[in-house]
């Protein structure tokens, strides 16, 4: 008897070991072309398509994938972008993360200069909303600037585009200049601002009034407001000023500036006497 079970334990054996080697990587396989190349795996995405948390731990084991933070992995030998990773997080979480400010204006191409040092990509999310630890701390190969977008009561101005294999969310040009806007001076300069705003020449009225009378930030209209009619861009006389809140009283964007007594505002005297 004792003989015969060895028997049948060893065949049970045999037969787990090439189920393993069959069917891990069919599995496996199968997992990975359903994303492009440079993706993120999401251990609850895994578990909804079929691979259970333990074989999603002999996957790293065995080196198939690579953790990138608690309950997120790799292809091993892939890194990922930043743009692979919102896309990834977004799509597989259901998430709200977006590409906004300067990143969009530069990815729907207005820029002015090239930066230097490290790239900053600009990663938006709505209020309430947290970034997770693991996208902060990976080395995505470029700054991360997070900013909540209590601005913005919507999705107003939020749109989709390609990068490389992956479909990213960004603000379009409208909503992203306003970002910018709101980060002055701490993160931008004015007149590196207005650089960019002299080239919004093809900006659609009908966004810009949607945004401006859904934005809550009075500095942000106010900035924004100056800078197109200082620009001389023709959209601007399409749009219903009335019906755009902008608030009371004076607003010091920049301190010691020059006050601009239309706008309400202390803007650096550089900007003011540019032209």
């Amino acid at each position: 008897m004792r003989y015969h079970n060895s028997i049948l334990l060893s065949v049970y054996i045999f037969e787990y070991i090439c189920t393993m080697s069959t069917y891990r990587p069919t599995k496996i396989n199968k997992l990975l072309q359903k994303l492009p190349s440079g993706a993120l795996f999401f251990s609850s995405w895994m578990k909804e398509n079929g691979i259970s948390y333990e074989l999603q731990r002999r996957y790293r084991d065995s080196e198939w994938l690579t953790p990138v933070g608690a309950g997120v992995m790799v292809r091993t030998g892939e890194s990922p972008t930043i743009y692979g990773a919102l896309s990834s997080l977004n799509k597989q979480t259901g998430k709200h993360f977006y590409v906004g400010g300067l990143s969009a204006l530069e990815l729907a191409g207005y820029t002015h200069y090239v930066p230097m040092g490290r790239p900053v990509v600009y990663v938006g999310y709505p209020q309430g909303e947290w970034v997770p630890a693991w996208l902060k701390k990976h080395d995505w190969g470029v700054d991360l600037l997070c900013v909540t977008s209590e601005y913005f009561d919507s999705d107003t101005g939020i749109t989709t585009m390609m990068q490389g294999a992956f479909e990213i969310v960004v603000s379009t040009p409208e909503r992203a200049f306003m970002e910018c806007l709101n980060l002055v001076p701490k993160q931008y300069n004015l007149m590196d601002l207005y650089y960019v705003m002299e080239q919004l020449t093809s900006l659609r009225p009908n966004m810009v009034q949607a945004l401006l009378e859904k934005n809550t930030s009075v500095k942000m209209k106010r900035l924004f407001l100056y800078m197109a009619e200082k620009a001389g861009h023709t959209w601007v006389g399409d749009l219903d000023l009335p019906k755009i809140d902008t608030g009371s009283g004076k607003r010091e964007i920049v301190p010691n500036g020059v006050y601009d007594s239309k706008y309400q505002i202390v803007i650096s005297e550089e900007l003011k006497n540019y032209e």
